[in-house]
Order: C-alpha cells, then structure tokens, then sequence
C-alpha cells in the first residue's frame, strides 16, 4: 500500500524512468494504453503507474475519475496480460489516485501485448530489439561460464592446464602446501567441478587460468586479437597477434604488449626531454578489462579485439550493451556478473562503475579528445584519439567532450561550469565565448540542462547531465 508520504517522494523525482510513470487520467484513461505501460514496465523489473498525477514537473494531484472500480479493472489486466497487477486507490487532499502497482517480468521471460514485446525508452514504449530479447530468453539457461570447458581430469591434469600459482599470486595468498587444498580454493570459486571423484574445469576457469586457451575446444576464438595497422584505415596490416593465456593470466603481458605498440612523441621543455604516449596506459588498461568483462559470450566466433591505427585505437567486444553507452558514466550493468566479480578480486578491474569514469578522467588529464563509446548491431566499440587541439575538434568532438565533462563533474558531487569547460579544453579565458558555444550545442541535443534555469548570469550558470 503506497501512503501519502511515499506518493510525495515519488512525485519528487526530477525524471520518470522506466519504473515509473505519471499520468493525469481525469476523466477516463485508454485501456489499450493502460495494458501496454503494464507490460513495459513489467519488462523493465517492475514499477508504479500512477494516475491522477500531472507527468510534468513540478508534478501536483489533479485526481482521476479513470477505473472507478478498481477490482474490475484488475481483473481485466489478468485476463488480457496474464499477470496480476494489484490496483489501488489514494485518497488525497487534491483527489483521487489510482495506483497500478506492477511486478517485475520472470527470469527468461518477457512479456508481450498484441505481438509486441514492449520496452520503455525515455517517456515512450517502444518493441524491444532483438538484442535485449535474446537477453532475457537466455536468463533462463544455465550460465555459460558455468559450463564445462573439458571434463573427466585428475587433479594433475587441473594443475597441468590451469596456472594455478597465478590465481594465488593474484591475491597475494601463499600457495597451498598440498594439490588438494588448492583444488578445493578452485571449487569454491566455481573454476572447477568435482564429478564422481573426477574434475570438471568450467568456462570460467579456462578463460580466466588457462595456460594455453588452445588446450580447451571451443574458448581458443575467445582469446583476445590484437591488431596494428599502417594507417588510418584497414588497408595494410602490420601485426595480428592473439593472446594465447586466460585473461586473469595473460592481462597484464596483454596491456604491457598493447602498450609497447602505442607510439610516442617525444616532448622537449627548457630542461628536460622526455617522451608521451599517444594513449595513457591507464585508460587502456581500463577500457580493455571492461571489453573482456562485458563480452557476449553467446556470440560464435567472436572475440575482443584492440585495433591500432595511427590516429586511434579501438577496443571493441562481442555483444550490444544492457544500457546506453550515454550512461556508461553512472550506470553499471554487468552481463557477466561472476567474472566480473572475481575480476575485481584479482586487482584487474575496477570497482562497479568507476572503470569508465576513469577513462574519461585520463582523457581529460592527458588532453585527448573525448573517447567516443558506440554501440554497433553486434558489438560494442569504445575508442581512444590521439591529441587535437580544440581548434581542430569538429562539433561533435566538442559535444562529446562537453557532455562527458559535465557527467564527470556531477558523478565528483560537482558541476560544470564554463570555466571547468575552459580547462578542459585548456584555452584562456579570453575563448570563454567558444566554450559558451559548445554549451549551448551540447544544450541543444538535450545532453546536458541547466542545473538552475532561474541563473541569467551565464558566467556563473552551472550545467548537469540530461539524466540527473
């Protein structure tokens, strides 16, 4: 039962997402359209569809004379959906709610209305892509790193295929004094299986401790491809290498390997002289456990792939994000959960979310242009550029750049200002009219908003992202 107090934090929120949605329903409102936001929001985990409630903020209680009998209506969403929704009504000061308290779809399942497997977007209801649909049908499967890489082992064989040293070394443990006790630590973490008095070793052992992923069939097209080329473009190759260990082994050597392929130039000051990577190995090393970690496994064939042209370096893996690589600042969304978790225990990535943040912040400290993250119809790209001066950014560098400063800003508990744009971006502050351009750029793509619309003075307006 929502009470007075929980409707006023609801009414509250700056956005409606999609777990919740206001509509004002006066009179009467569309079942048609009421059965569809049901099973969108269902589709999304679950929410609140509150009628009597203007959507626009500041949001206030017009009331709803819509479904006065509110058991009727609850039945003919069970008859029509096949999932219950319980309906009730507030009785508020200004009038009557009508609150649909909706559940969250199951796990594997999607739900469905007159053929269309809805999905919210923004304010709107949209189908879902085939992507995300696959998604959810394989929530039901059992979990691909749980499965078996190869079956029937002695403990030898375990200690013959997998670099166990790696693992303890990894967590700056002392390796066990005997073969069991190690066994036992690789069962605990799921590496492994004990199966009539035989061992299992899982996808999730062999990808992470493999020696030699050609030792297990199947997970040698899950290694890691690094590729250089002559130029700006695929024309000519210069190296295709892939990496030969498990991830949790072989990461270091890998980022260490993309590393020494990044070229330098070769900075000279008044006393010193000293060279700089075209790309900071921070950032790399970030973007690249992020690609392993959010991998569509699923996906045949396919594998992480580092490509080095001589202006860029894009880190692409199999698979559409779950969120909006708008989001990829403040969201964390992990398809892969368990290696991700383990991941973040060994030392090779970091905490939930921060990865990302991260990544920009080196971006803006070596003075790159923003990375730009895209999401493709099978893969996910995420891309560094060699330094440009402002002056040769096009608009949607600058945007770009705009836009991510102002997330940064706001996920550090501060906001952007034209002066931090301006530092950024490293201009005096006689360009501060340029940087007022790309604010207003960036404001006209509904990327970034006013932190405080009523501010008319524009040196001290500040901005937040569109999300918060």
């Amino acid at each position: 039962m929502i009470s007075l107090e929980v409707l006023a934090h609801l009414m509250e929120r700056s956005d409606e997402d999609e777990n919740l949605e206001f509509k004002e329903g006066k009179d009467r409102y569309d079942t048609t359209k009421l059965f569809k936001y049901c099973v969108a929001i269902a589709n999304e985990g679950g929410g609140q569809f509150i009628l009597g409630v203007t959507d626009k903020t500041p949001r206030s209680v017009i009331g709803s004379m819509a479904f006065r009998n509110t058991s009727k209506i609850a039945t003919q969403i069970f008859s029509k959906l096949g999932f219950r929704v319980d309906v009730e009504e507030l009785q508020h000061p200004s009038g009557r709610v009508v609150i649909f308290d909706i559940p969250a779809r199951p796990r594997g399942t999607a739900y469905q209305f007159a053929g269309a497997y809805l999905m919210r977007s923004s304010e709107d209801l949209v189908s879902m892509s085939e992507d995300r649909l696959r998604r959810i049908f394989d929530e039901g499967k059992p979990d691909w790193l749980l499965e078996y890489a190869t079956t029937r082992l002695e403990g030898a064989d375990i200690v013959r295929l997998l670099d166990t040293q790696s693992y303890f070394d990894l967590l700056q443990l002392p390796y066990p004094s005997t073969r069991d006790a190690v066994l036992e630590r690789f069962e605990s973490e799921q590496l492994i299986i004990n199966q009539d008095s035989l061992w299992n070793i899982t996808n999730l052992g062999a990808l992470l401790f493999a020696k030699r992923l050609d030792d297990f069939s199947g997970l040698s097209r899950k290694a890691t491809r690094v590729i250089v080329y002559e130029g700006i473009d695929k024309l000519s190759t210069r190296l295709d290498k892939s990496e030969i260990k498990g991830y949790a082994v072989g990461f270091e050597g890998l980022v260490d390997f993309v590393s020494s392929l990044v070229p330098a130039n070769e900075i000279v000051t008044k006393a010193l002289r000293f060279e700089v990577k075209m790309f900071p190995d921070d950032a790399i090393r970030e973007l690249v456990a992020n690609a392993l970690i959010h991998q569509e496994f699923s996906e045949p064939g396919t594998s992480v792939m580092i490509e080095l042209y001589s202006d860029r370096i894009e880190i692409s893996n199999p698979g559409t994000p779950p969120i909006s690589t708008e989001r990829f600042i403040d969201e964390y969304q992990s398809r892969n959960e368990l290696l991700a978790g383990l991941m973040r225990r060994l030392g090779i990535c970091e905490e939930k979310g921060s990865g990302i943040d991260r990544v920009v912040h080196s971006a803006e400290f070596h003075q790159l242009p923003a990375p730009d993250f895209r999401a493709g119809s099978l893969h996910t790209y995420a891309v560094l550029y060699a330094h440009t001066d402002f002056s040769n950014m096009d608009r949607n560098d600058r945007i770009r750049a705009c836009y991510q400063h102002c997330c940064l800003k706001y996920v550090t508990n501060k906001k952007m200002t034209n002066k931090t744009l301006r530092e950024r971006f490293q201009l005096p502050s006689k360009k501060s009219e340029s940087v007022s351009r790309v604010i207003a750029d960036t404001i006209a793509t509904e990327k970034i908003k006013l932190a405080d619309p009523s501010m008319l003075s524009t040196k001290y307006r500040s901005y937040l992202p569109f999300w918060a």
